[in-house]
């Protein structure tokens, strides 16, 4: 990765980068590069971190706003030897706290408006590090960029293949995210490989428009960055926002053929696939990850394609391990799942790559199909660790299998269906089943949470535009389904996310109703 542009520009590669705004890491307004033109961004950037006093073996957090320059920012201190560790500026001050914490980071990369939101959190975010390098500005104590810009690049440094190479973080729905160490071997040889293969269909091709709307410190962009460039596609297009208003000048400039974002960000694009001239009408495919779409959703970007066979690709997996299954959604099997068809299907093991089983939570034996249990995963990408929670690493590994925290049940076709979280389920019904039924039967929601409640019926949470939810309609959705508490509206805003724009299901709870107990264990998450 410390020499991934470096070798696309020597061969030639012509991929051409769109960005909606200028990255954090360059002082211009540009907006337009070439893979020439990162490489030379890279470089420079490994200069600076060994300006700092960055080596190999050494730790270097980067927490900023969110931009694809994470991933150049992570090559760059992949090339002097050191392990990037991307930490989402969305964490609360608190949280990153704890964090830096446990990785005691030779550099911190940072901005001014992060260290100063710490502050008023009560957290001195630098307190960790041996130097914090500031982005945007100088502080005392602090080096600035004018002090490391212009030093020469070290030589890149080679490692072995399962020593660490990049730490990144969960999406921390439940609390404080776990901090997970990946190799060269588990992310790059196990991951971005398999995605480097040209499919028909769903390969990329050179010819694409790739859009990519995402949080850039998470894992899945680093893999992403890896893979993607080696397809060499004609023109990558990176968003960085969740506003649809700032969104539709860029996907209008350059439409995409393939589109992935995240599942926050899909549904609040939804809107712009409305019309015949909307910005997806080119889109030959989507693809998801990191939390189940609902019916909904993919039935309106299949819908706004053009293109006679458009497909989504859902992966489900998680920051351990990478994709597990895979499923294929086309116009015909969406309009069948907002019908009320089954919704939560996976779909089956990634081929060659990826062993499932469900066990009862209780025993570990394993569970017929059709029954539901935990579901476990065995795969030669899972990751080394879990930074500073040793223990906590070691309680979710059973032999060879890891347990993905997941409940679920294999079908007769060997696919999963997934049910719930373990820590979020009830034993009166499926939480994301629910969600799934009620999306479709309610036109005006945004998105549906149910929230399981020990003691009381679960409490239905609906996300509207304006925070109002029509009585009647309410009343014709929930015909037929077991019973659920009087519904409460809210606003997109007012419901507590993630960086990738996942549900804090606990903090939701707490915040409605002063309790964050659940029937779930919780020794899983």
């Amino acid at each position: 990765m410390g020499v991934l542009f470096d070798e696309c520009a020597a061969h030639r590669i012509g991929t051409h980068v769109y960005l909606d705004r200028p990255f954090d890491i360059d002082g211009g307004a540009r907006t337009h590069y070439t893979l020439p033109q990162l490489a030379v961004l890279v470089r420079e950037a490994a200069g600076w971190l060994a300006a700092a006093g960055t080596g190999p073996g050494d730790r270097v957090a980067i927490v900023k706003d969110n931009h694809w320059d994470y991933d150049l920012l992570a090559c760059a201190a992949v090339r002097v030897g050191a392990v990037p560790a991307q930490l989402s500026a969305h964490l609360s001050g608190e949280a990153l706290g704890t964090l830096l914490a446990r990785l005691g980071p030779a550099l911190l990369v940072t901005t001014a408006d992060v260290l100063e939101r710490g502050r008023k959190e009560g957290t001195d975010l630098a307190a960790a590090a041996r130097v914090t390098l500031l982005l945007d500005g100088t502080a005392p104590g602090k080096l600035g960029m004018d002090e490391v810009r212009g030093h020469t690049a070290p030589g890149p440094h080679r490692r072995h293949d399962d020593e660490p190479l990049v730490i990144n973080h969960t999406s921390g729905t439940t609390g404080v995210p776990k901090l997970v160490a990946h190799s060269t071997r588990t992310i790059i040889g196990k991951l971005a490989r398999f995605e480097s293969v040209r499919l028909p269909r769903i390969g990329l091709r050179r010819s694409d428009t790739l859009v990519n709307a995402s949080a850039f410190s998470h894992g899945r962009t680093f893999c992403w960055t890896a893979s993607t460039l080696c397809m060499a596609p004609a023109k990558i297009s990176i968003i960085t926002t969740q506003d649809p208003h700032l969104a539709d000048p860029v996907l209008r400039a350059h439409p995409p053929t393939v589109l992935e974002a995240l599942p926050a960000s899909f549904v609040r694009f939804q809107p712009l696939t409305e019309g015949l001239d909307n910005p997806f009408r080119r889109v030959r495919m989507v693809i998801s990850t990191y939390d189940a779409m609902h019916p909904p959703t993919i039935r309106a970007y299949l819908t706004a394609s053009r293109n006679p066979r458009p497909v989504w690709v859902e992966g489900w997996g998680q920051t351990e391990t990478g994709p597990l299954t895979f499923r294929f959604h086309t116009r015909q099997s969406a309009h069948k799942a907002s019908r009320g068809a089954a919704t939560r299907n996976l779909g089956r093991p990634v081929p060659l790559k990826t062993r499932l089983r469900v066990v009862d939570p209780d025993t570990f034996q394993p569970l017929p199909r059709g029954e539901a249990g935990l579901v476990l995963a065995r795969t030669a990408a899972c990751a080394l660790g879990y930074v500073g929670e040793e223990d906590r690493w070691s309680a979710k590994r059973h032999g060879m299998w890891w347990n993905t925290g997941d409940i679920g049940a294999r079908n007769l076709d060997g696919s999963i269906e997934l049910l719930d979280r373990e820590v979020d389920r009830t034993p009166q019904l499926s939480c994301l089943r629910t969600e799934d039924v009620l999306e479709a039967r309610l036109p005006q929601a945004l998105e549906c949470v149910v929230l399981a409640d020990p003691g009381q019926d679960p409490l239905p949470v609906v996300v509207t535009a304006d925070g109002l939810l029509d009585r009647a309609g309410w009343q014709e959705a929930v015909r037929g389904l077991p019973p659920l508490r009087e519904p409460v509206a809210l606003t997109w805003d007012e419901v507590p996310r993630t960086g990738t724009g996942k549900v804090r299901r606990r903090e939701l709870l707490r915040r409605l109703t002063g309790r964050t107990d659940t029937y779930g264990s919780g020794r899983w998450t």
